[in-house]
C-alpha cells in the first residue's frame, strides 16, 4: 500500500536530490548565487526626512493669532497625512519626472511607464514624531539623490500653492465681507448722526442721563423750600412778601416736577420721552457698535491673510537633507529566496536522517 508522500518527501526522492552529494552542491551553488545577487550589483539608499510643520510652531503663532488666521489652512487634518498625500500625487510625480529628466535617464517611452516606475520605487512614509520620510533604493546613487531631493522641493512648492489657493479663497471671501459691514457701518452711523440733530444731543447717553437726574434735584429741590417755608410762616403772616415769594418758587418746582414725572412721551422733558430717547438712542448705538466690530474683525481677518501668503512656504522643515545611506543595501527579494533554500535544503536533510515510517513501507 502507497502512502501519500509530503511535499519534502517528493523532492528528497526526486533523481537530482536522491544523492547527497549532488543535493548538497545544488543547494550550495543557488544559495551563493542568491547571496551575489543580493549584494551586486550594488544598491544605494537616499533619504529625506522632512517634519511638516505650521507658521505657528515657527515663532509667529503670536502675530498671526493677532491677525486672526492661526487657524491651519488644512483645517483638523493632520500635517504629515496632507504632506504624504500631496507628494503621492502623480502631479508631484510628474513634476519630479520633468525636474530630475526621467524619461531620457531610465530610457522611458511612455510617461504612464515613469509614473509607474516612481510608484514602486519611492517610497513615503511616516516615522515616529509625526514625521515624513521618503526614501528610494537604485543603482545610481546620482539619479537616487536626484530623486529625493526634487521630491522634498516640489512636495514643499505644491503644499505653499494649496497654502496660497485656500488663502486667495479666503481673501476674496474676507474682502465681501468688510464690503457688507463697512456698508452696515455706514448706514449704524448716519442713523445714529439723524438721531443726534434731531434730539440736538451731542451726546446722547449724556444728555438723557442729564435729564433723568433732574428730577431727584427737582425732589430735593422742593423739600429745602418746603423746610424754608414752614421756618418762615412761624414768624410772618400769609402776606408777607418773603412768605410769597418762596410758595411762588415751591410752585414753580412743582410744576417742573410734575413736567419731568409725566408718561406722555409727547411731552418735552419728560419721563415718558426720556425712556422712549433712551430705549432708540440705545439701540442705534447697539448697532452702531456692532457694525464697527463686524467691520474691524473682518478688517484684521484681511489683514492676516497677507501675513498668511508670507508664511505660505513655511509648511515643512527639513530635518534630514537628502542623502545617500552608508549601510550596505541588500537585495531582499534574493536574500530572502537564499534564505529559504537553505531552510528547504534543511528540510531535506533532516527528512533524509530521519525519514517517516511510511516512507520505509513504500521503500
Amino acid at each position: 500500500m502507497k502512502h501519500p508522500r509530503s511535499i519534502i518527501g517528493t523532492l528528497a526522492a526526486t533523481e537530482a536530490f536522491r544523492r547527497p552529494g549532488r543535493r548538497r552542491a545544488i543547494f550550495a551553488v543557488l544559495i551563493a548565487i542568491c547571496a551575489v545577487l543580493a549584494i551586486f550589483p550594488e544598491r544605494y539608499r537616499a533619504a529625506v526626512t522632512l517634519a511638516p510643520t505650521d507658521p505657528s510652531a515657527l515663532g509667529l503663532g503670536g502675530a498671526l493669532g493677532q491677525l486672526g488666521a492661526a487657524q491651519s489652512v488644512f483645517g483638523n487634518q493632520t500635517a504629515t497625512e496632507v504632506t504624504q498625500t500631496v507628494a503621492r500625487s502623480v502631479l508631484v510625480r510628474g513634476f519630479v519626472i520633468d525636474k530630475v529628466d526621467l524619461m531620457r535617464r531610465k530610457g522611458f517611452h511612455d510617461r504612464v511607464d515613469a509614473f509607474r516606475w516612481l510608484d514602486r520605487q519611492v517610497t513615503i512614509r511616516t516615522i515616529r514624531g509625526g514625521m515624513v520620510q521618503m526614501e528610494t533604493q537604485l543603482h545610481d546613487p546620482d539619479l537616487a539623490r536626484a530623486l529625493i531631493t526634487a521630491y522634498a522641493s516640489i512636495t514643499r512648492q505644491q503644499l505653499a500653492i494649496i497654502n496660497r489657493q485656500q488663502t486667495s479663497y479666503k481673501r476674496r471671501v474676507l474682502e465681501k465681507l468688510v464690503a457688507e459691514a463697512n456698508d452696515r457701518l455706514d448706514r449704524a452711523q448716519a442713523a445714529y448722526d439723524v438721531f443726534r440733530l434731531r434730539t440736538r444731543y451731542s451726546d446722547p447717553r449724556a444728555a438723557i442721563e442729564a435729564i433723568g437726574d433732574r428730577i431727584p434735584a427737582l425732589q430735593a429741590a422742593i423739600k429745602a423750600k418746603e423746610v424754608q417755608l414752614s421756618a418762615e410762616e412761624q414768624f410772618a403772616t400769609g402776606d408777607n412778601m418773603s412768605v410769597r415769594q418762596i410758595r411762588a418758587e415751591l410752585g414753580a418746582l412743582q410744576a417742573q416736577l410734575a413736567q419731568q414725572q409725566a408718561l406722555n412721551p409727547e411731552q418735552e422733558n419728560s419721563v415718558g420721552r426720556v425712556v422712549q430717547e433712551s430705549t432708540k438712542g440705545k439701540r442705534l448705538e447697539r448697532e452702531l457698535l456692532i457694525a464697527q466690530s463686524l467691520y474691524e474683525g473682518y478688517n484684521r481677518y484681511l489683514q492676516g491673510t497677507a501675513v498668511e501668503d508670507m508664511t505660505s512656504s513655511a509648511n515643512m522643515r527639513i530635518i534630514e537633507q537628502p542623502f545617500i545611506d552608508t549601510a550596505r543595501q541588500f537585495n531582499m527579494v534574493f536574500l530572502l529566496l537564499g534564505f529559504m533554500l537553505a531552510l528547504l535544503a534543511f528540510a531535506i536533510e533532516f527528512y533524509n536522517l530521519r525519514p517517516p515510517l511510511e516512507a520505509h513501507v513504500d521503500d
